[in-house]
């Protein structure tokens, strides 16, 4: 089922289990897949798993980050410990249940303590971007998650620089903060809270362990509530694909205030009695030599990167043999996630292992949502074609049903979340089928029609916006608004692109009128997108819009003029007088490539 990499050379052993798929062709055009291969249950709440590992293999170490030139290391049975005597502290602080603790912290050590120690006695964690807090960031942000998740504590890694975002807070400016580092007056240094007497396991499977906000990417974000249940059954998912009875190692940046950091790397770690090496390094230029530095020093069994850090790494990897030697040196499994990878970066990673172990290394890719634990589907096979959603994880259930000209997923399984956190703290059902299916609101398809067995392949969103290479999601729709009002009417219309890109891209309409005035000798739409006032005025625009972008996602790296109208025949213009994203990229696939071509020709802008 491997990809054509115009490699030969044998894969290296992965382990994977047996799976068993059972498939369903429906009558009215939906197909059914069912992964009916046992997986354990042993685990039922987040710190059942440490438990155990601390009560077998209490000097395996479970999490490390960086000190200085060295790491320092916790092991099972010194996280236990500490989780069991913090749980104490946060009891005693009134945190429970119904009292979440809000965490505003990059990963680390301190951050994976205290979330274990609040999950512990059935408190939730919401744990938020630490962007959220830094100077310069928009506040509505931290308004809009303080006011859904109504923090009883807040734990941060600067209170220092937390400080100023807290204070004006309408909500958080009255609750305690605990600090890791630089506590100021009237916050709580972590290192100080160290109760004598420790706490055992109350947690049931069924109370919130954790609010995960998502993207916000079709309106305001919401809190997913993530069960104990339901994090530790997705965990137990992902370890029935393998027959590997050793415990991984695994060096990772995702961050935990996303369902993949936090379920499918940390927890999923600690599941299977394995060490995390935290990475602070992120995927572009610039950040990405501290993943390197780390990589040169921990070979991981297994890893974990977005597309974009991935072509980063192949980069470094055909220059640093070294690098190479020590990262194949005992990997057996390579994942991506949060958006598609290229084929030539997967056959670029390929081509180095051979080189340095004489073997591929089989390429995954997981699938899913924070609803859905994340991982609803996965490469469980050895396989090297970038691309693949996978199949249903053990005890999942993927329905594809006809949505217009495309098939929605549709999943139930025991890692789907029950909802999402109401403002009032009451529980806001999720979007589900006839037949109790979770929506995903994507699209996907078979990769062989003939052979539901060769797994799915993603078919873009049934909504407009999309993701990066990067893994950021764009609103596509909010974006085309501040474009075009930055661009002072010059502009009729964009369509918003850069679906796995490195960066946003405009196919933009003209408005002859305004932009006659600029080039009133141009003689026509095509007279004028080849105008260099024109092209002038619409790329200040850009960089105005740029100018006040806050990330990447908000930001338009290149645009590319048209020299025509929306179709209103064909649908790209609707009847309500709007363009149809999806469909105007589809017909215009041909100016898609040149915006985004390596080596793009005169008429794009590249700003």
């Amino acid at each position: 089922m491997d990809g054509d990499t115009g490699l030969t050379a044998p894969f290296r052993e992965p382990l994977y289990a047996p799976r068993s798929i059972a498939v369903d062709r429906r009558e009215d055009g939906a197909l059914v897949l069912v992964n009916t291969t046992p997986w354990s249950d042993r685990f039922s709440t987040t710190n059942a798993a440490l438990d155990h590992w601390a009560g077998t293999t209490p000097d395996r170490n479970v999490i490390a980050e960086r000190d200085g030139d060295g790491w320092r290391i916790v092991t099972f049975g010194q996280a236990h410990d500490r989780i069991s005597r913090l749980a104490t502290d946060l009891k005693l602080m009134g945190l429970g249940p119904d009292r979440p603790l809000m965490i505003l912290a990059r990963n680390s050590i301190d951050h994976a303590l205290i979330a274990y120690a609040a999950m512990r006695i059935g408190c939730p964690i919401a744990p938020l971007s630490p962007q959220y807090a830094q100077p310069g960031a928009d506040p509505t942000r931290l308004a809009h998650a303080s006011a859904l998740i109504r923090p009883s504590v807040v734990f941060v890694e600067d209170g220092e620089a937390a400080a100023a975002a807290i204070a004006r807070d309408p909500v958080l400016h009255a609750v305690p903060v605990i600090a890791s580092r630089r506590a100021r007056p009237g916050q709580m240094a972590f290192a100080s809270l160290d109760a004598a007497t420790p706490t055992d396991n109350e947690a049931r499977p069924d109370q919130i362990a954790k609010l995960l906000l998502t993207s916000g990417s079709t309106g305001k974000p919401k809190a997913v509530i993530c069960s104990h249940a339901t994090v530790s059954f997705n965990a137990a998912q992902i370890e029935a694909c393998y027959e590997d009875r050793d415990p991984p190692v695994v060096v990772n940046a995702a961050p935990w205030s996303h369902s993949l950091g936090a379920n499918a790397i940390l927890h999923m770690v600690i599941h299977r009695g394995g060490t995390l090496y935290i990475d602070h390094g992120q995927p572009v230029a610039g950040r990405f030599e501290e993943t390197l530095r780390n990589l040169r020093e921990i070979a991981p069994t297994y890893h974990n990167m977005v597309p974009a850090g991935w072509a980063l790494f192949a980069d470094a990897l055909e220059a640093d043999e070294a690098l190479a030697r020590t990262f194949f040196s005992r990997v057996r499994v390579i994942q991506y996630g949060g958006a598609g990878l290229p084929q030539s970066v997967c056959d670029r990673v390929q081509a180095a292992a051979v080189r340095s172990c004489g073997h591929r290394i089989s390429f995954a890719a997981g699938y899913g949502s924070t609803e859905t634990g994340p991982t609803a589907c996965n490469v469980h096979w050895i396989n090297a074609r970038a691309g693949l959603c996978g199949l249903p994880t053990p005890g999942t259930t993927v329905k594809l049903a006809p949505e217009g000209e495309k098939l929605e997923v549709r999943v139930k399984g025991p890692q789907i979340s029950p909802g999402y956190r109401g403002e009032d703290g009451g529980l806001i059902p999720l979007s589900v089928d006839e037949e109790g299916y979770y929506r995903l609101g994507d699209a996907a398809k078979l990769a062989d029609p003939a052979d539901p067995l060769m797994g799915l392949v993603f078919d873009g969103r049934l909504v407009e916006n999309f993701k990066l290479a990067s893994g950021t999601f764009v609103a596509a729709g909010a974006l085309r608004l501040s474009a075009l009002s930055a661009m002072q009417g010059l502009a009729a219309d964009a369509v918003v692109c850069g679906e796995g890109q490195d960066g946003v891209g405009l196919l933009v309409f003209l408005n002859a009128e305004r932009c006659s005035a600029l080039a009133p000798e141009a003689d026509g739409l095509s007279a004028l997108a080849h105008h260099a006032a024109v092209k002038a005025a619409l790329a200040e625009g850009v960089r105005r819009l740029n100018a006040e972008a806050r990330g990447g996602s908000a930001r338009v790296t290149r645009v590319l003029i048209q020299r025509d109208t929306p179709d209103l025949r064909s649908g790209e213009l609707t009847d309500k007088g709007y363009i149809n994203q999806a469909l105007a990229r589809s017909r215009r696939a041909d100016d898609l490539a040149r915006l985004f071509a390596a080596q793009p020709d005169d008429e794009v802008m590249a700003l």
